[in-house]
């Protein structure tokens, strides 16, 4: 409430007026991005917690095994350094390809011609977008091969990489799947807290929502902030969930992990009998 109350509706009023200066609208921009970055430092924390603790679930899940929140934070805290960079040096290759697309427009724009210079730069970006896209699948398993692993940073960058080569298609679209469902989840828990919130804040509220420079009440920010956290219990582990059984499907498909699974989960007998003969075993059958 102090953070948000200081200076959301300036920045927006600033960034809206056609007569700022370029010196004002940069200011308000650093100060718009500061006050998403509060919001995106917790959601980034949130999602390596998330991730970390429900990729190790998951994979004693698919054997059978119960584990406790205990025992799941104990092997998911000596990694979580190196999922943290993991995590952040996905999205910061994204935005250099991109950036590394808009380049030359941009400096073409810079040097006076800016009608050619804007519509390069804009066709770049595009087409980087398209690239980066195909890199944040490729890369999306990197997080479950990290943790499952033991893998360093690169390492399991380059472990997603072959893990998805050849079924691009298939896990961008459950990734985009799981994206969309977690979009929805999300949207049917926090509309309502937020039309509560609207409704105990009144006129200030929708005020403070469209941007203008009014305060709201800290009963306002509490609804909508427990809106936010109850999406974010729902929708975290849909998404990582997603990740780790994709990346124990692919493995599956390109390694026989069923196999060394069955082995783990003590099945009796030789757990190979029958496998690529019709006959699944149960991991196989409980990957599908």
């Amino acid at each position: 409430g102090l953070w948000f109350n200081d200076a959301h509706g300036n920045e927006r009023n600033v960034l809206n007026d056609p007569d700022a200066t370029v010196g004002q609208a940069m200011r308000a921009l650093g100060d718009s991005l500061g006050d998403s970055g509060v919001t995106l430092l917790l959601g980034v924390l949130g999602t390596i917690v998330t991730t970390a603790l429900l990729t190790v679930v998951t994979a004693r899940a698919v054997l059978g095994r119960s584990v406790s929140a205990k025992e799941a934070w104990g092997g998911a805290r000596p990694h979580l350094l190196q999922l943290c960079g993991l995590l952040l040096l996905i999205p910061t290759i994204a935005v250099a390809v991109i950036a590394a697309g808009m380049t030359p427009g941009l400096l073409l724009a810079f040097a006076g011609v800016r009608s050619e210079g804007a519509a390069l730069a804009s066709l770049g970006g595009f087409a980087a977008a398209g690239v980066a896209a195909w890199l944040w699948v490729r890369f999306s398993l990197a997080p479950a091969a990290l943790m499952l692993e033991k893998q360093g940073i690169i390492k399991a960058l380059r472990r997603s990489f072959k893990l998805v080569r050849g079924a691009w298609g298939r896990v961008f679209g459950i990734q985009l799947l799981a994206v969309v469902l977690v979009f929805i989840v999300g949207a049917i828990v926090e509309i309502p807290t937020s039309l509560i919130a609207m409704v105990i804040g009144g006129d200030n509220a929708m005020d403070w929502l469209s941007g203008e420079s009014v305060a709201v009440s800290w009963t306002f920010l509490v609804v909508v902030g427990v809106g936010g956290v109850i999406s974010s219990t729902i929708t975290f582990p849909i998404s990582a969930g997603v990740t780790a059984l994709l990346y124990m499907d692919q493995r599956i498909r390109r390694e026989a992990l069923d196999l060394e699974l069955a082995r783990a989960a003590g099945m009796p007998g030789n757990p190979t009998d029958g496998h690529g003969k019709g006959q699944p075993t149960v991991a196989s059958t409980s990957g599908n």
